[in-house]
C-alpha cells in the first residue's frame, strides 16, 4: 500500500520519489490509498459539525447529523473525483512534456500529492476556522512541493520541463477547486445546503 511511502515523503522526499519509481504500487494499491485518506476530511468534518461545532467569534455553529452526513459523503466524493480527475488530466498532458507515461503513475503521483491535502483534515477536530486556514495553507504548500520535486523524478524528465509541466498541473488543481466550489454553490442555491441545528 502506499502509506508505506508517506512517511519517507516527508523525511526524505527526493529518496522517497526515487523509490517510488522504482517500485510502483499499482492502481489498485493507489485507489485504495485515496479511498482510505479521503476519509479523513470527511469523517473529521463530520465530527466537527455535529458533535463539536465551529466557532466563530464567541458563537458555535453545529449542523443536523443528517445534513452533516449529506455533507460529509459529497466532500468525499468530490475529493476522490479530484485526484483521479487530477491523474487524468497529468496523463493527457504528458504528451506536450513529452514524457512517456502510464496512467498508474500519474495516480500515484496525484495520490501521494492529495495526502497532505488530506491530512489536514485532522484540524477540523479544532473547528477553529483560523487554526484550519493555517493547517491548510501548510497543507496546500507542502503538496505543491511534493509535485514540483515528483514530477521530474515519476515522469522521467528534465526538472526544467518538470518545472512547467507541475505549473499546469497546479493550474489544473485550482481550476479543479473553483469548478467544485461553483457546483456547491449551484447546489447550496437549490436547496441542498446545510441544515444547522438550534
Amino acid at each position: 500500500m502506499l502509506m508505506t511511502h508517506v512517511w519517507g515523503l516527508y523525511a526524505h522526499t527526493k529518496q522517497e520519489w526515487h523509490d517510488i519509481d522504482r517500485n510502483h504500487a499499482g492502481i489498485s494499491s493507489s485507489i485504495s490509498h485515496i479511498l482510505l485518506i479521503a476519509l479523513i476530511p470527511a469523517i473529521c468534518a463530520y465530527v466537527s459539525t455535529v458533535y463539536l461545532g465551529w466557532k466563530v467569534g464567541n458563537n458555535s455553529f453545529y449542523l443536523t447529523p443528517d445534513s452533516a452526513l449529506f455533507m460529509s459523503i459529497a466532500m468525499y466524493c468530490a475529493l476522490v473525483i479530484g485526484v483521479v480527475g487530477l491523474a487524468f488530466a497529468a496523463q493527457w498532458m504528458a504528451k506536450t512534456f513529452n514524457a512517456n507515461t502510464t496512467y498508474q503513475q500519474t495516480l500515484e503521483l496525484s495520490a501521494y500529492i492529495a495526502t497532505p491535502i488530506f491530512m489536514v483534515g485532522f484540524s477540523a477536530l479544532y473547528p477553529h476556522p483560523w487554526f484550519i486556514m493555517i493547517a491548510g495553507f501548510i497543507g496546500v504548500a507542502y503538496a505543491v512541493y511534493l509535485l514540483y520535486t515528483g514530477v521530474p523524478i515519476i515522469m522521467h524528465i528534465p526538472e526544467e520541463r518538470g518545472f512547467i509541466y507541475a505549473s499546469s498541473l497546479v493550474t489544473v488543481g485550482l481550476v479543479m477547486l473553483v469548478s467544485i466550489m461553483i457546483a456547491t454553490v449551484i447546489l447550496w442555491s437549490s436547496g441542498v445546503g446545510p441544515v444547522f441545528s438550534n
